[in-house]
């Protein structure tokens, strides 16, 4: 795109930017609209895209966005033009600095053009990244009660050592187990017409355990614990007053022989009110012809809250022989900031580069001349060309951005789980897309302005002798 602005350059302050550069710019840019709007008009719906669909629909969308702003490579020298043309009513250092930077287009020109790719980039990642946090934000699960430390990933074998190591870190705080039967086959439970959306063939039926899981489902401790009975925790108003266990040890045989029993259940108030689970004792398991297995080991919030520090050291102790989880909420990705800060650097380089040499240039001479070689106004006239650059390519890019964010925001969030939630809404940033289009040029003049005093000293004293000859 770089190349793209500096072939469409004119030679002069006074020459246009060729019509067929601006025609086959203004053909490529439209290309990429389009296909960038076609994208997102076909993933407006809230429904499930498979990955292989939705991978090629987001990848046609950048391409789409990269045709767009290759597109826009004329454009930063026909703006300067204006610019140039335009400037006739403004104070004589910014008058003679909008013209230099106008009249040398093939060397301002690229730099301009940087400056917008670095801008539009930006802009795009941050409009498409607040619309994914917002829509993660939405869809996020959490695994456990906030602040619940979770140990999980070991073998029967290894329970006994990762136990020890949670009490050596976490010493005289209990420690509830969930547990898991060896055996394969068939397990299922029925609890009429109480709904638990947990209670899928696609995943373990209940949560099964001792008391002190149960106190941690519920987080009360005066909840009636029997061996014998089921517990049907939810925060819904329902009534339950037995649990019918369907299971067989034989996964081949059919729905009519599996083996049937019932246990006497009750209800109870979960301690987060988005838990449902069915609690079942280990006893009922056991007394089945289930053999336990550990699966995982819980601390519960309401007797201690796990710190991300002991979380570490938890970590480097146990090895590679468990993992370790602390709900800790939704946590929005930070990465994203990364590259905007070197899209913004990138841009802030570009702009500078317009400055060249200053004292040298025809405007700057003249200047010196005027001024009797006053360094301030060299200062100035560099700050406003530098300026005056980076004002061009960071309105053109913070419009190209929008433009490529807003449209890429549709395609970067569609779902891919069968169970999709419904898009929302996310508030763009405009705060921070204003702070930089006004921002930037802002602090390129100033850095341009204040990185000249050696340079101009010397060409004031050049350049007066010469003028007194």
């Amino acid at each position: 795109m770089v190349e793209f602005a500096t072939r469409s350059a004119p030679a002069g302050l006074h020459a246009r930017v060729s019509r067929r550069h601006l025609v086959w710019g203004s053909a490529l840019s439209t290309i990429g609209i389009v296909v960038m709007a076609l994208t997102a008009w076909s993933t407006h719906e809230d429904q499930h895209y498979d990955d292989f669909g939705s991978a090629l629909t987001v990848l046609a969308a950048v391409m789409g966005g990269a045709l767009f702003l290759f597109g826009l490579g004329p454009f930063p020298s026909w703006l300067l033009g204006i610019l140039g043309r335009c400037a006739v009513r403004l104070p004589l250092p910014m008058r003679l600095a909008a013209r230099d930077v106008a009249g040398n287009r093939a060397r301002t020109a690229p730099a301009v053009a940087a400056t917008m790719v670095a801008t539009a980039l930006a802009v795009a990642v941050m409009i498409i990244a607040v619309a994914i946090t917002a829509q993660n934000r939405a869809e996020y699960q959490p695994q456990a009660r906030p602040g619940t430390l979770m140990v999980r990933g070991f073998s029967a074998e290894e329970v006994a050592a990762v136990r020890t190591a949670v009490q050596q870190e976490l010493p005289g705080v209990p420690i509830a187990q969930i547990d898991r039967q060896r055996e394969n086959g068939h397990f299922s439970l029925d609890v009429g017409n109480v709904e638990l959306p947990d209670l899928e063939m696609v995943a373990p039926a209940g949560l099964i355990g001792d008391q002190a899981l149960l106190r941690y489902l519920t987080g009360d401790p005066s909840t009636p614990y029997d061996e014998n009975t089921a517990v049907v925790v939810t925060s819904d108003d329902v009534e339950a007053d037995k649990v019918t266990i369907y299971y067989d040890f034989d996964s081949t045989r059919n729905d009519e022989s599996l083996l049937t029993k019932s246990v006497p259940a009750i209800v109870a108030k979960p301690a987060d009110p988005h838990v449902k689970e069915l609690f079942l004792p280990a006893k009922v398991m056991r007394d089945l012809g289930y053999n336990l297995e550990p699966e995982g080991l819980i601390i519960d919030p309401s007797i201690h809250r796990t710190t991300l520090i002991e979380q570490e050291r938890l970590d480097r102790r146990l090895g590679d022989t468990a993992t370790t989880y602390v709900e800790r909420g939704f946590q929005a990705s930070t990465g994203w900031r990364l590259f905007v800060v070197a899209a913004v650097v990138v841009a802030l380089g570009s702009a500078l580069a317009v400055t060249g040499r200053v004292g040298g240039s025809r405007s700057g001479r003249v200047l010196l001349r005027v001024s009797g070689g006053s360094t301030a106004i060299l200062r100035l006239f560099a700050a406003c060309r530098v300026g005056f650059g980076a004002a061009c390519g960071t309105a053109l890019g913070a419009a190209a951005g929008c433009a490529i964010g807003l449209l890429l925001a549709w395609p970067m969030t569609a779902s891919i789980e069968w169970d999709a939630v419904p898009r929302v809404a996310f508030d763009t940033p405009w705060p921070l897309i204003s702070a930089l289009v006004i921002g930037l040029p802002v602090l390129a003049a100033a850095v341009a302005g204040l990185a000249l005093p050696g340079m101009t000293a010397r060409v004031a004293s050049s350049d007066g002798p010469r003028g007194s000859q």
